[in-house]
């Protein structure tokens, strides 16, 4: 599992750092206006889409589908299997994309409501979101491919396809904008290019892994798509809470004051670095093991490896949760205060930065916890934990946007978010397929303990490296980050939460591996 989590977090930290380029490059091009909240919301309605037909349910119930068959039936019956399930997918997409293009009005009616208050910005975006909105099929395959490589244990295609997204979006803004109607149009074309870059890519690397994959293949109900889709169907909602909850704080922001759909793209996508990096790899790596070890008859081997999962999430969460809260303002005034982007629009900005933080273990555990129950078969679970979720962030939504505005919208997602994990960990463990081992009994509050030692010294730090100003500030943001880090990792070795030596000698193991 190391392996794989390495894998898929290297690349997914790349794309990370150069989607933070990317975002700083928005930010400084559009601020936090009209043109940026219209494209925000043209981002994010097919990504909403993406991650729910194509990354969130599809994969929880395809991965352990293919990686079932292809141990038990062979190479040519889970080939089979991806390709009718991708002719399926195609057609399907392709009617969602001419429907979605054509109802745009009216889907973006519901979803931002508040835009049309505005009827120049509500023009903008069902524009842009027509534009980007084909992106939809592109990378809802590229999902599918990227399942097939994660059930042959080929992690890094998949896992790279990412920063061609980032580069292509940096490219479009900075080639195309002096030729279209505004910077927001250029990002968009470069959005929906990047959904063909990426589908060619994992195609291109399916191929060099043994499996040439035909797309377009005729949709056939044979036993084997059936199973997939009776486990998705129900998972749509289960495993896309996430996504639901983000669509409701959209359509609530939309509401607020012009700002504050930027406001919480900025701060969401700063709380992603961690969140992607750490629980993208672990849903990654943690589905195709944890399915072949509960296939195979092997429950202590899945109990340990849900554990080993536990630990090394809070290990690199909570340190994260306490960093952005504590030095929010600095990291978001440091990254994208600069051109349109001002010091008022910075404020805001790290106000929900500091609430998404507060969640973000939970949302990281969110992804531990769910292959457990996808893993073994059982996607209806957390369809029923989703309902309640999303209510209740709907709730809480309502309850904290007078007082909080747009921070309110953020608390809300977390605190959410905390009672997903917590129900989800709470019926495993009565399912008797969760069972704290005692290293992790014994760690985990101490890696709490690291967390907060370490949060001291940023604040400590944070009145001596600031108000360092100009290009001076990313230096400074760069000695705070390093500081933080050598002081929780040397607060977790010192409360023996953390043994570095057997790190480096699991390191050591995956490279004589490799």
């Amino acid at each position: 599992m190391l392996k794989g989590v390495l894998t898929v977090g290297g690349w997914t930290m790349a794309s990370r750092v150069l989607g933070f380029a990317r975002d700083m490059l928005i930010a400084a091009r559009l601020g936090a206006g009209p043109v940026a909240d219209a494209f925000f919301v043209a981002l994010q309605l097919p990504n909403l889409f993406r991650r729910l037909f194509g990354e969130g349910a599809f994969n929880a119930a395809f991965i352990p589908a293919f990686a079932g068959t292809l141990a038990t039936e062979g190479h040519a019956a889970a080939q089979e299997l991806a390709e009718r399930m991708a002719g399926l997918m195609a057609l399907w997409l392709s009617l969602l994309t001419l429907i979605g293009w054509l109802l745009m009005p009216e889907l973006l009616s519901v979803l931002a409501r508040g835009f049309m208050a505005e009827p120049g910005k509500f023009a903008l975006a069902v524009e842009l979101t027509r534009i980007t909105f084909p992106y939809l099929f592109f990378i809802c395959l590229t999902a599918l491919v990227s399942g097939v490589l994660n059930g042959l244990d080929h992690f890094a295609a998949a896992a790279a396809a990412p920063v061609f997204f980032n580069l292509l979006a940096m490219a479009a803004l900075l080639g195309l904008t002096p030729y279209v109607a505004t910077p927001g149009h250029a990002l968009a074309w470069g959005v929906l290019a990047s959904g063909v870059v990426q589908l060619g890519i994992v195609t291109w690397a399916a191929a060099r892994a043994g499996m040439a994959l035909n797309l377009l293949r005729r949709p056939r109900l044979t036993p084997g798509v059936r199973q997939v889709l009776r486990k998705m169907v129900p998972g749509l909602f289960g495993a896309g809470v996430t996504q639901i909850n983000l669509a409701i704080n959209i359509a609530i922001a939309a509401s607020l004051p012009s700002g504050a759909v930027s406001f919480l793209y900025y701060a969401d996508r700063l709380a992603q670095l961690p969140l992607g990096v750490i629980g993208a790899a672990m849903g990654t790596a943690l589905l195709p093991l944890l399915s072949r070890q509960v296939r195979g008859g092997l429950p202590l081997q899945a109990h340990r490896t849900t554990n080993r999962a536990i630990e090394l999430s809070l290990l690199l969460t909570l340190p994260a949760a306490v960093g952005l809260g504590i030095a929010a303002g600095p990291i978001v005034a440091a990254l994208f205060q600069r051109g349109a982007f001002g010091a008022e629009a910075a404020g805001a900005t790290a106000a929900a930065l500091t609430a998404y933080a507060a969640g973000l273990p939970a949302f990281v555990l969110v992804r531990v916890f769910a292959p457990g129950f996808f893993a073994r078969g059982d996607t209806g679970t957390p369809v029923r934990i989703g309902v309640f979720t999303v209510a209740l962030n709907l709730a809480l939504n309502l309850l904290l946007i007078g007082p909080l505005g747009h921070v309110g919208v953020a608390l809300a997602t977390s605190i959410s978010a905390w009672c997903n994990a917590a129900l989800l960990a709470t019926l495993l463990g009565r399912r008797g397929h969760l069972a704290l081992d005692r290293r992790l009994r014994v760690r985990a509050p101490r890696l709490l303990l690291a967390a907060v030692l370490m949060g001291l010294v940023l604040r400590g730090l944070e009145a001596v490296l600031f108000p360092a100003g100009g290009l001076l500030r990313l230096a400074a943001l760069a000695a705070l980050v390093g500081a933080g880090l050598l002081a929780y990792f040397a607060a977790a070795q010192m409360l023996q939460a953390l043994d570095l030596r057997d790190a480096l000698a699991m390191l050591r193991r995956r490279r004589r591996v490799a």
